[in-house]
């Protein structure tokens, strides 16, 4: 007679059966193998990548210490970038809003607005704040217009979307029973829409601007205003301490920008 301590101690528990860690190591094998393609593709030049750290340690000494003879100058680019961020978070508000109402499956009037509301958020959110950025130099020249401008056309997208998604999310109730009395379309809106979305509204416009404040620093570069602009000038006159000085108050401000978003969803959530 066998023994059930036997059998227990025959019974040996697999998360994963033999043919799921076939699978399993098949996928490990062929991304292995995706990688090695595309590291040899790039064809990265090897003598740099190790001579990189002592290429950090002298950039890092000429860096040291930060020079402040130019910290005014700094701070006003500081000003206009944070001033770049606001005004294109305020204007991207007046696009999403109604992007994100024709984008919502609930709320679009016809299947050709839902397409053309997801094809507003999908362009947006495809084409990168810089790119934006050197389009818009190209057509209004340099300076601040063309960074708010590059920043407000990549923010469509992202507010439109998340948006766009708390609206698919509402109570339909609020809804059905005004429509069942009566109410007008823009009352519908107004009284039960907009109630439900509020606090989704001003969480994902803090977050916005919060990220518009870090992408703001770096349009000065392409031209587009704001820090980036004496950062560029900085680098390619080889003014490695007044470098370093813009980057301190670069990560500077974004601390600032971090606590203060933190503080204002705390308020708002």
């Amino acid at each position: 007679m066998v023994d059930n301590d036997d059998l227990l101690a025959a019974r040996i528990w697999r998360r994963h059966t033999p043919r799921e860690q076939l699978v399993r190591y098949g996928v490990m094998l062929v991304t292995l193998m995706l990688v090695v393609w595309a590291v040899r593709d790039i064809d990265i030049f090897w003598p740099w990548v190790w001579d990189a750290p002592n290429q950090i340690s002298s950039l890092g000494s000429r860096m040291w210490p930060p020079d402040p003879s130019r910290l005014g100058e700094i701070l006003d680019a500081m000003v206009e970038t944070v001033h770049i961020a606001t005004l294109a978070t305020m204007l991207t508000i007046f696009i999403a809003l109604p992007v994100s109402y024709i984008a919502a499956q609930n709320t679009t009037p016809n299947r050709a607005c839902l397409w053309l509301g997801r094809f507003i958020l999908v362009a947006s959110r495809s084409v990168n704040t810089i790119i934006w950025a050197l389009l818009f130099v190209a057509i209004f020249g340099p300076g601040v217009l063309a960074g708010i401008l590059a920043i407000m056309c990549r923010s469509v997208g992202f507010i439109g979307k998340l948006m766009g998604e708390a609206i698919e999310e509402i109570d339909r109730r609020p809804v059905e029973a005004m429509e069942a009395t009566g109410a007008s379309k823009a009352k519908v809106i107004v009284y039960a829409i907009v109630p439900q979305v509020v606090p989704a509204f001003f969480a994902i416009v803090i977050l916005r601007w919060d990220i518009n404040i870090r992408e703001s620093t770096v349009l000065g570069l392409v031209g587009a205003g704001g820090i980036g602009v004496i950062l560029q000038g900085s680098i390619d006159t080889f003014a490695w301490q007044t470098v370093a000085t813009i980057l301190v108050a670069i990560i500077l401000l974004v601390l600032v920008g971090e606590a203060i978003t933190a503080l204002l969803r705390r308020r708002v959530m």
